[in-house]
């Protein structure tokens, strides 16, 4: 069979980002893999503390410059490299005043999380920081100048560099030190090679423009905002955390809190192409795109809620053959911490932005950081280190709960018809039932923890599928019933 992937329009462009993403993703998932093998709990507990702190300064340090490229570059094309110079001039300035604090208040950081070490490593991140932050404009622009295949390459090439520069080291040195100067040496090589790609690019066009500088900020800094209370927000819990317990601690913690990215990827994905259809159905009224925010929320849900329940079903066996057993203190943290996919199949957010209910967006932000970081304390002395993640899922579906009102408010419909309950009903047992006989397997099973993983998710599949088909016959039946009265 030959298939073409039709080019002229996002479908191509979107495969191969997705695409590049996709490998760059999952290469880079063996970053913590790895590190958590070689270094010790303390020492890997301090690499996470540091890049909790990259994490964070690299979100809110960004200034939405990168981001208005996607608007300048395609939209004023003859102003394009000095809209591309002056957002990494600003980049540039940025992650030097970050390197510059990071280095002056190294120690008061690193008594503040109490853990000297941090103290010593704090200049190294500071410079992989501000690197990373001037590269930022590196695949946008590629993507705003209509390289989608040029951007998906260097998505995937990077996070394979990246990966090997983490990991090669510490094999070699076995050392958190040795990993963060290879961090170091491949933000610079990035650096090279997008002022390269740049220059080929626009030339001498290249220059600094203060007028046109002040109209990007303009339209950047509402939406930096916006993007700098969700990384606050996103990142408390660690942050809690972080400060209330030593590094070994947190190491257990953050491995518990494990990332999977494809949830992200997907329903980001989806999410963007339901806005996307949202908009071109805005004329036929309010119902059809009700329905399209059913449909996607119940093929979401047919993916989140068994990816949940397997996550829940394996979390012992997923930490032990990833981690090792001197992680097995986060295995009750991934239980309570998959249920955070669960609420990630509601794309709330796509719908609200849809309906350019943007400021709406950062109310639920701020609201979830102020749930999260009222009850944290709370939740950390009634279940110990696993409440910091029960306060981030209350406070994830407290704001779910204000979206779905607000939503309904929009469609005109009320809490009843908001959402498709019967069908995500039976989606819900549909993944929660084949969880019992699989669960009872893993407690039969004896052997190497890979047999009884194993032997868990073949069972639950099995169930799973056996359910979908009876499922699927009865509605079948009743369907054709309906259709029979109806002649």
């Amino acid at each position: 069979m030959n298939l073409k992937f039709r080019t002229d329009g996002i479908s191509g462009p979107a495969f191969r980002l997705v695409a590049g993403r996709v490998i760059g993703g999952v290469v880079s998932f063996a970053i913590p893999v790895v590190l958590a093998r070689i270094l010790l709990p303390a020492a890997f507990g301090t690499y996470k503390q540091l890049f909790l702190i990259y994490a964070t300064l690299f979100g809110l340090a960004q200034l939405g410059a990168a981001e208005s490229l996607y608007y300048f570059v395609p939209s004023k094309p003859a102003e394009a490299g000095r809209s591309v110079c002056n957002a990494i001039g600003t980049l540039a300035l940025v992650g030097t005043a970050c390197l510059g604090v990071l280095y002056l208040a190294r120690t008061t950081i690193a008594g503040w999380l109490g853990n000297a070490e941090l103290a010593n490593h704090l200049p190294l991140v500071g410079l992989f920081l501000t690197l990373t932050l001037v590269s930022a404009a590196f695949e946008i622009v590629m993507v705003s100048r209509k390289e989608p295949a040029k951007a998906a390459f260097v998505y995937a090439a990077s996070d394979v560099v990246r990966t090997l520069s983490f990991v090669v080291p510490a094999l070699l040195f076995g050392t958190l030190h040795a990993v963060l100067i290879g961090a170091a040496v491949f933000a610079a090589v990035r650096v090279t090679g997008m002022l390269a790609y740049l220059w080929t690019a626009y030339g001498r066009t290249l220059r600094l423009d203060v007028g046109l500088w002040r109209r990007q900020l303009a339209y950047a800094l509402p939406f930096a905002l916006a993007v700098g209370v969700d990384v606050i927000q996103a990142n408390a819990h660690q942050w809690v955390v972080a400060t209330r317990f030593d590094a070994a601690a947190f190491a257990i913690y953050a491995v518990g809190c494990l990332q999977i990215p494809l949830v992200d990827l997907i329903c980001t994905s989806t999410a963007n192409v339901m806005m996307v259809k949202m908009a071109e159905l805005a004329a036929q009224g309010e119902q059809a795109g009700l329905a399209l925010w059913h449909d996607t929320t119940v093929k979401l849900a047919s993916l989140m809620f068994p990816l949940a329940a397997l996550l829940f079903l394996t979390a012992h066996g997923v930490i032990v053959l990833l981690f090792t057993k001197t992680y097995l203190a986060s295995v009750p943290i991934l239980r309570v911490w998959c249920l955070m996919i669960i609420p990630s199949a509601f794309a709330v957010d796509a719908v609200l932005r849809a309906h350019a209910r943007t400021r709406f967006l950062l109310l639920m932000n701020i609201v979830r950081l102020a749930v999260i970081l009222g009850l944290v304390g709370w939740c950390i002395s009634a279940f110990g280190v696993v409440g910091a993640v029960v306060a981030t899922l209350v406070g994830t579906a407290v704001v779910k709960a204000l979206a779905m009102a607000r939503i309904a408010r929009l469609m005109n419909v009320g809490i009843s018809e908001v959402l498709p309950w019967k069908r995500l009903a039976a989606t819900a047992v549909h993944a929660g039932v084949p969880l019992v006989p699989a669960w009872a397997t893993g407690d039969i099973v004896t052997g190497p923890e890979i047999v009884t993983v194993f032997s868990s998710v073949a069972i639950y599949g099995a169930v799973y599928l056996a359910l979908w088909f009876v499922l699927r016959t009865h509605f079948s039946i009743v369907i054709a019933g309906l259709q029979q009265e109806a002649s």
